[in-house]
């Protein structure tokens, strides 16, 4: 097949010449890329003979190329795997440059990973985390100067406040909340009931098992079970529903029209949750009790009316009081944590998980945190 711009490309063939103490292979037609199919199945066909050498005759061929060459030094390899010596007779220059050059660039590279210092590593890894921490860090707090910025100009301009969005994240995080918080806070409540029966019944003193549900549902259970609920439930939507119109690019096109993001996804958010999770708290609250009367009912024989006669022995107020102060921190930290992921969502369906899966994690771990300190606060001032 020939024409105007186009190379020659003759069929390809090997002639095997065993006569003489030389075996002779004699090349024919084009080694080329366009033939290399067809030369495989020649070069895996040849056997050696009684010959201890042999010869590959490139005279007869009259177009070869970098992957010709591979297979005739293929062919040099075979003959060498069996201990016969070969020689080569090139028909030009060069044919014997891109032989040699092929023979050359065959040599084994031993190529290992590059070892690193495990020492090193650690270190480099902290130095990174560190440098995320401090950098994501700066953005929350500029993102917080943002919103209180809002937030105050809202209060003094009461027509920024957008009531119909705020009404409906008051729908969503807390009257949609409102069954898997009763449920769990009503299992937890006869849960502790139940273990804290085992123990207490050792010393004859089950009656104290009011004592043991109501201090703890009121003052760290139920602020902590709600919030981590709905760290879980709204705080991963907030992340999901923010980033999801940043990557569709509706959270630029307010810009483009003059509208603050913060006014229209933040700020409804934050005062939703702010105004509903002490409700919720004080719903599951009062599930969690109820939970732990009817455990001491059936368990303990403790009737509801000797459960609320103890209960009233009490001093709750305080707890109820601590617990109600907690879940409105709470909320601030939930909403801004999953508002602020939302923002940081750069256009990927990955980014989107990625900081969906940091709000409920950052989400969780700040509310423990600030469980804690609180819990050494009050403490300290005799709550």
């Amino acid at each position: 097949m020939s024409g105007v711009g186009q190379k020659t490309i003759e069929e390809p063939g090997l002639e095997i010449d065993g006569h003489g103490d030389v075996l002779r292979l004699i090349a024919r037609g084009s080694w080329l890329i366009e033939t290399a199919s067809r030369l495989e199945d020649i070069v895996a066909r040849v056997q050696p003979m009684a010959q201890n050498r042999a010869e590959i005759d490139l005279c007869q061929v009259t177009a070869l190329d970098t992957v010709g060459a591979w297979l005739v030094h293929r062919l040099q390899l075979q003959l060498d795997a069996v201990q016969v010596k070969t020689v080569f007779r090139f028909g030009n220059d060069k044919q014997k440059r891109i032989v040699e050059h092929v023979c050359k660039s065959d040599a084994y590279c031993d190529i290992e990973p590059p070892r690193e210092s495990a020492l090193l590593k650690l270190v480099e890894d902290v130095g990174i985390a560190t440098v995320t921490i401090i950098v994501n860090f700066g953005a929350l707090l500029s993102f917080l100067g943002n919103v209180f910025g809002r937030l105050f100009r809202s209060i003094l301009d009461p027509r920024r406040i957008r009531l119909t969005p705020l009404v409906y994240q008051m729908e969503v995080v807390g009257l949609r909340s409102m069954p898997i918080v009763g449920l769990i806070s009503f299992l937890i409540g006869a849960v502790i009931v139940n273990q804290g029966a085992v123990q207490l019944r050792q010393f004859g003193a089950e009656i104290l098992v009011a004592d043991l549900v109501s201090i703890g549902v009121l003052r760290e259970l139920g602020v902590l079970l709600t919030s981590v609920i709905v760290a879980g439930r709204s705080g991963s939507a907030f992340a999901a529903q923010i980033g999801s119109m940043v990557m569709r690019e509706e959270v630029d096109a307010m810009k483009a029209l003059g509208i603050n993001p913060i006014d229209v996804l933040v700020l409804p958010r934050i005062v939703a949750l702010a105004l509903v999770l002490p409700l919720l708290t004080f719903f599951s609250d009062v599930m969690g009790l109820i939970g732990g009367a009817l455990m001491a009912w059936f368990t303990l024989d403790i009737t509801p009316s000797q459960f609320l006669n103890r209960m009233s022995d009490l001093s709750l107020l305080n707890q109820l009081y601590i617990g109600l102060i907690k879940s409105f921190f709470f909320a601030g930290v939930i909403s801004v944590s999953g508002c602020f992921q939302g923002l940081s969502v750069h256009g990927t369906a990955e980014s989107l998980g990625r900081n969906t899966t940091a709000a409920v994690v950052e989400s969780i771990f700040l509310v423990i945190v600030l469980d804690a300190f609180f819990a050494v606060f009050f403490t300290s001032v005799g709550w």
